[in-house]
């Protein structure tokens, strides 16, 4: 197990942020969280919906990079999504171009809103997201320009904002992180092989919750052959998350 790379350790840690969450559509946004909701539903949690991105829910093994399954499981039309999402039938994994202590993210501008240095993707789903049903957030390359003391703009609302906020985990190419820290801030949980707290703490802009931080999990042999030869066979996931 040596040879286990950086990126299929953060597949395994977003694998594992879908844990026990049954029958409810998956939407993962980027590679390694595609591979991650993909490699859960081929082991632990057979019962995941996962789109092909337009109207249904596709069944079977789904490499990266491939045209979706031919067997479909069931149409949901894009008016339907609405429904999944206000009685917190889905789990979504964003990305965040901004996140600070409390977990408020950023994916819509860079600088003031009234007249910003870079305009972004705009708030798009994220506020109804993050009060709706459970979400998390991933993060390719862990930097102080991302988790920052206080965000531009706030697309996804945190835990500071007085509403009770479903945010699953925040995954990043260094370690694994919740908002289980004093007054809902976040938490470091575990940190990559080969990655230490000082480094993750160094490319943070704020002060991590560090308490009983543990290595984050390796995959098991199986989980290991189906990301390799079943579920990215042209290995697209190092181009996200490159060796250490």
């Amino acid at each position: 197990m040596s040879d286990v790379t950086r990126a299929e350790v953060c597949a395994v840690a977003c694998a594992e942020a879908f844990r026990g969450d049954g029958e409810i559509l998956a939407s993962p946004m980027a590679l390694v969280p595609s591979l991650g909701a993909r490699l859960a539903r081929e082991t632990f949690e057979p019962d995941l919906l996962l789109s092909d991105g337009e109207a249904t829910f596709v069944a079977g093994p789904w490499a990266l990079g491939a045209k979706p399954p031919a067997t479909t499981e069931a149409w949901i039309p894009y008016r339907s999504i609405f429904d999944l999402v206000w009685n917190g039938h889905r789990h979504v994994m964003m990305g965040a171009s901004q996140i600070d202590r409390h977990g408020n993210q950023n994916i819509s501008c860079i600088g003031p809103f009234q007249q910003p240095k870079n305009q972004l993707l705009g708030v798009r789903g994220a506020p109804g997201n993050t009060v709706s049903h459970p979400t998390s957030y991933w993060v390719p390359n862990h930097s102080t320009r991302v988790f920052v003391d206080k965000v531009d703009m706030v697309s996804g609302v945190g835990t500071d904002r007085g509403v009770d906020v479903p945010l699953r985990r925040v995954i990043t190419n260094l370690g694994v992180f919740d908002l289980g820290g004093p007054d809902g801030t976040m938490r470091l949980l575990s940190v990559h092989p080969g990655v230490s707290v000082e480094e993750v703490q160094a490319a943070t802009g704020f002060d991590l919750h560090v308490d009983d931080v543990v290595e984050s999990r390796l995959p098991t042999d199986e989980e290991l052959r189906l990301i390799r030869d079943v579920l990215d066979p042209k290995n697209l996931r190092d181009k996200e998350v490159p060796p250490a």
